[in-house]
């Protein structure tokens, strides 16, 4: 047997924002209605008994809150939970009340102030019809109404996503919110509908393509994204692929590993933008921002760069950040030789944190996370300074507008000048050179707190030789609430660019001609990935070279989880 659908309407020009243009049907229903009030950044709660002597002195002040409302577009009565509510449709907000019966005569003359709900319009990420099918029903099926896909904010930056039934048997009314819901979704142009998506099936625990076909694909398949998938089956494979792809042809690009795929990602994609941009890729003085945006799955071993974007190292949440087109421009460094560009990275460690990785690489038969142990362990056992020569460029910091500031930045790392550089001598345990604050379990202000994802800034943060228990303390304060670099043996510097000339030799560390084999290489860790370089090193900050897909990069507190940054 039909039941009969509830109502629902559109709103119309001129109707008050109480509701809209009198006709019989809607005289009735409104009559049971009841009071839509503002909230404030949440739901209103329910309130104790109010008398209508009260309601009338407030009448003004609700009236102006009203008023501050967005104009809505639809209004009906669907039901959700088990409760018939009032529901009205902004471009901004869905908001809804519960409706009351009506007080019968003769009543205690009280009314309940009615609890309103809402949800923000730019956190929906998907909406469906909601059908019945019998089994093995393709299509058709019994209308039952709209399903609305949420994302929620969870506790420690972690997003979750999750479904708002309205319920309403009403076909013609299902199918106008529909319309509705769909137009203003279309209406959010940072959301990606095509991603081109690159799987290192090895990463980790080679877990990244069931971590990407059981948790992430169903989401971009529910928010309507397209998706070509590709599988890369060699270290180097995606960024082949990528410096040969028309990215142009899509809205962004996703990687799903850990921080050695995401580098080599963005290393392509900015490589692709300078051959788009007609640019000679050695010559990066100023290199062409990329086209298209990175979003980054965490599935590897380290995930710093996720963890950084996202302010938690969360499978859902980096996929919800993509799926809602949360982009974050991000500085991206160049590494060069006196001859070439090497690399594009967003930090690099030279010292402790590369001889761990070297070591660690070596050892890639044994589970990770013993793996991880111990290489820390080993290379503390034979820990040894690196002696070598730091110049660097201060930070320029003046009132000048961006362009000048621009302008200024170039002059002066084209200039030979030295009276610009400052230079320090090792030996040195450990050097980092970092754009971003490289966030982790284990350190959750970061391994450099005090440079962001985009303020043009450099941290180069050098440990100069000292006793091995020292630097082990070191290394435990980044866990910790105490500043790790409290020590006297520990430097910090904001700069602009930093120029590295490794020594073979310990010998007063001088600047020699002939000092070091051209053949000869070092290691350095560049986001996670080991890096074999010869020994002069020039490391330049290029602001807001990237944009990826990512939330607000807040600490974590109480960190319980295990990384190998170091």
């Amino acid at each position: 047997m039909h039941r009969p659908g509830r109502l629902a309407w559109a709103e119309r020009k001129g109707a008050p924002w109480g509701g809209p243009s009198r006709s019989p049907s809607a005289s009735s229903s409104s009559s049971s209605t009841g009071r839509l009030r503002q909230g404030g950044e949440g739901s209103l709660e329910r309130g104790a008994p109010k008398c209508e002597e009260e309601e009338e002195e407030r009448g003004e002040a609700g009236g102006e809150a009203q008023q501050q409302q967005p104009p809505p577009l639809l209004r009906g009565i669907f039901r959700i939970g088990k409760e018939s509510c009032d529901v009205v449709l902004s471009a901004e907000r869905l908001r809804w009340t519960p409706i009351q019966p009506e007080r019968p005569a003769g009543g205690s003359g009280t009314d309940l102030q009615c609890k309103e709900e809402h949800v923000d319009m730019k956190d929906v990420f998907s909406v469906k019809l909601k059908r019945r099918r019998s089994a093995g029903q393709q299509k058709g099926g019994l209308l039952l109404g709209i399903t609305l896909f949420v994302c929620l904010k969870k506790e420690q930056n972690k997003l979750k996503d999750s479904a708002l039934n309205l319920s309403n048997l009403s076909e013609d009314h299902c199918y106008l919110w529909f319309k509705y819901f769909k137009e203003i979704l279309n209406g959010f142009s940072s959301r990606p509908k095509s991603l081109k998506v690159f799987v290192n099936p090895n990463s980790h625990k080679r877990e990244a393509a069931r971590i990407y076909y059981d948790r992430v694909a169903p989401l971009f398949k529910l928010a309507d994204i397209r998706t070509d998938l590709i599988v890369t089956e060699y270290e180097g494979h995606a960024l082949a692929l990528i410096k040969e792809c028309d990215l142009k042809s899509f809205d962004g690009v996703v990687c799903v590993g850990g921080d050695g795929t995401a580098s080599e990602v963005a290393h392509g994609i900015l490589l692709r933008a300078q051959i788009d941009a007609g640019r000679d890729s050695n010559d990066i003085l100023e290199p062409a921002e990329a086209q298209v945006p990175l979003g980054i799955i965490p599935a590897g071993t380290t995930n710093i760069l996720a963890h950084t974007l996202n302010g938690v190292q969360h499978i859902i949440t980096a996929a919800l950040n993509i799926i809602l087109g949360h982009l974050q421009p991000v500085d991206v460094c160049s590494f060069s030789s006196p001859s070439k560009l090497l690399r594009f990275g967003f930090s690099a460690m030279f010292g402790f944190g590369s001889r761990t990785l070297a070591f660690a690489e070596k050892h890639r038969w044994m589970p990770s996370d013993q793996r991880k142990i111990f290489a820390g362990i080993k290379t503390l056992a034979n820990l040894k300074p690196e002696y070598c020569d730091l110049s660097f460029l201060p930070l320029m910091h003046s009132q000048q507008t961006a362009p000048e500031k621009d302008r200024k930045k170039q002059e002066r790392l084209k200039s030979d000048s030295q009276d610009l550089w400052d230079r320090i001598q090792g030996p040195f345990l450990n050097v980092s050179i970092m754009a971003i604050p490289c966030l982790c379990s284990m350190a959750p202000r970061g391994l450099a707190p005090n440079t962001r994802l985009n303020d043009g800034s450099i941290a180069l943060i050098v440990v100069r030789n000292t006793s091995r228990p020292q630097f082990v303390k070191h290394l435990k304060r980044y866990a910790g609430i105490k500043n790790q670099f409290s020590f006297p043996f520990v430097e910090t510097y904001t700069v602009e660019a930093v120029k590295v000339q490794l020594r073979t030799r310990k010998e007063d560390c001088v600047i020699e001609e002939n000092v070091g084999s051209a053949e000869e290489t070092y290691p350095w860790n560049v986001d996670g990935d080991l890096m074999e370089w010869t020994s002069e090193i020039l490391v330049r900050v290029h602001p807001a070279l990237i944009c990826l897909y990512g939330g607000n990069a807040d600490t974590v507190g109480n960190p319980k989880g295990k990384c190998s940054c170091l």
